[in-house]
């Protein structure tokens, strides 16, 4: 007899007789003394015993009568009369398992083992050995049931087929998508690889608040929340990185931050509210130095976790030991649009022409610089598919970036385009207390009126500038975007753990 996980996807159309029948099983358990054992303890798992001994033929294992302690779920068995395989899921792979009534008791195959169901989670302790066909497997001489599985599984074979399933219940897709498991692997060692790499290269790693009376270093429209005892609004933090730049201005000199943003705005493909981002900032340096830095990044991260250095996304294939391309904003708008000159770039009524011929409509308050970043935005972007850095971003949307010496209308600052996603941000800081000034003001006289709700004069950052920022860069890498790319995954929400759903309603 084979047994295989239920075979709806869809947890409603599990039968409640199914559902009932196993909650009986647990209710008799408990009268039989079931108290939910917590003193198992496993010394191996799956794939190490397979990395280890898979090699070894049936002689060696027995001359060598290796005793392993494993746990996991039993998602399949065979059950063939007096003895049974089954199949163990840990947490790294699975396992057969072979298990005899003479070896554990008649009574205990019967009255226990034979009872139990798929998704149970069980402790073994046997010693390994190889089947007629080679298999590594563990003879079973101990066995007990850890806990019970109420509801069946997903198909073993299948898993969850609707995609709000499987992110709504992701404990579900991981128990049968080993692929999963692996992304999510893969996104935590690289996490690690970068904070390794950060630390390496002398920076430390800070921590700055998460509420904040005032949202900024970026424009998004802020989560709003109220505290009790101040008797005031609060603010999930939309960037670190005025926080960041106030430790620089205090003494710190090479700092880094990596963990959550939060920005109330749109769910899709390339976006979740909730979004991991490493944020960094080097005293004495510029945008240029920057750039080289997140191209090393990029180089430790596939040296580490890539036989290849080249990168395979969609359709496109990424060579990231390769230097990055470079370019201007206008000369990426010219790269990409033969019906505009940089002379039409560089005449006002010409570019807001050309912008409205395809199809932006143009609000009064915008100067060039914001209809130039517009027109970028719709006709440039997603056709950035090499790793490229754009450069010299206009002041009127860069409201915290150096201006430029030779074009100071704008700035050094770039954004690193991936696969036509933007993936990082950075800059020279802007360490002019009153051109900033200015700029923050300019920011709220632009705003409409829903705009300025999240448009804020932050005081205490121009007080803290009044003591000097040294000259300094920092950037921001989205590690979810990134995640995605190196994984080969169509959705954002793929690489994110429990994204971002609208609330479940029966």
């Amino acid at each position: 007899m084979l047994e295989v996980k239920n075979n709806n996807n869809n947890e409603n159309n599990v039968s409640n007789n199914e559902i009932q029948r196993r909650e009986k099983k647990l209710i008799d358990m408990k009268k039989k003394g079931f108290c939910f054992p917590n003193n198992f303890k496993k010394n191996t798992t799956s794939k190490n015993i397979l990395r280890k001994y898979q090699t070894k033929d049936n002689i060696e294992l027995k001359v060598l009568n290796i005793e392993v302690a494993v746990a996991g779920r039993m998602i399949q068995r065979r059950i063939m009369g007096k003895a049974a395989f089954f199949t163990l899921q840990d947490m790294e792979g699975k396992i057969q398992i072979y298990i005899n009534e003479k070896q554990i008791s008649s009574d205990f195959y019967n009255s226990h083992f034979k009872q139990w169901d798929l998704g149970d989670i069980l402790g073994v302790i046997g010693v390994l050995f190889k089947t007629k066909t080679g298999e590594l497997s563990i003879h079973c001489k101990n066995i007990d049931i850890l806990n019970k599985s109420l509801k069946p599984l997903p198909d073993k074979f299948h898993g969850l087929s609707n995609q709000e399933t499987r992110y709504r219940k992701r404990y579900l897709d991981l128990i049968s998508n080993n692929k999963l498991y692996d992304i999510f692997k893969k996104r935590s060692n690289i996490i690690t690889t970068i904070r390794n790499f950060m630390i390496h290269n002398n920076f430390l790693e800070v921590e700055t608040p998460m509420l904040q009376n005032i949202p900024g270093g970026a424009n998004a429209r802020p989560f709003i929340t109220y505290h009790n005892e101040i008797n005031d609004k609060m603010y999930l933090r939309i960037a670190p990185e005025l926080y960041l730049k106030k430790l620089i201005i205090g003494g710190f000199e090479r700092i880094f931050e990596l963990n959550r943003n939060f920005r109330n705005e749109g769910v899709s493909a390339r976006h979740n509210p909730e979004f991991t981002m490493m944020e960094a900032y080097i005293a004495y340096s510029n945008y240029e130095d920057i750039m080289v830095l997140i191209e090393n990044i990029f180089k430790k991260i596939i040296e580490s976790h890539f036989k290849s250095k080249k990168i395979i996304f969609h359709q496109n294939e990424f060579d990231f030991s390769k230097p990055f391309h470079r370019l201007t904003m206008k000369n990426a708008i010219l790269k990409f649009n033969s019906n505009i000159t940089l002379s039409d770039l560089n005449n006002f009524n010409k570019t807001k022409k050309f912008a409205q011929s395809i199809g932006i409509k143009i609000e009064k308050k915008w100067g060039s610089g914001e209809i130039e970043t517009k027109i970028f935005e719709k006709t440039v972007e997603k056709k950035l598919i090499q790793p490229t850095f754009i450069t010299q971003y206009p002041v009127e949307v860069s409201p915290l970036a150096r201006r430029n010496d030779i074009n100071p209308d704008t700035t050094d600052r770039f954004e690193l385009f991936i696969a036509g996603y933007e993936i990082g941000n950075g800059f020279s800081e802007l360490n002019d207390v009153e051109d900033q000034k200015i700029r923050f003001l300019n920011q709220i006289k632009k705003a409409n009126k829903e705009e300025n709700k999240n448009i804020f004069y932050d005081q205490d950052y121009i007080e803290a500038l009044k003591y000097g920022l040294p000259p300094t860069s920092g950037f921001g890498i989205g590690i979810d975007r990134l995640i995605m790319i190196l994984t080969n995954q169509i959705s954002i929400r793929d690489v994110i753990l429990f994204p971002t759903l609208r609330s479940f309603k029966k």
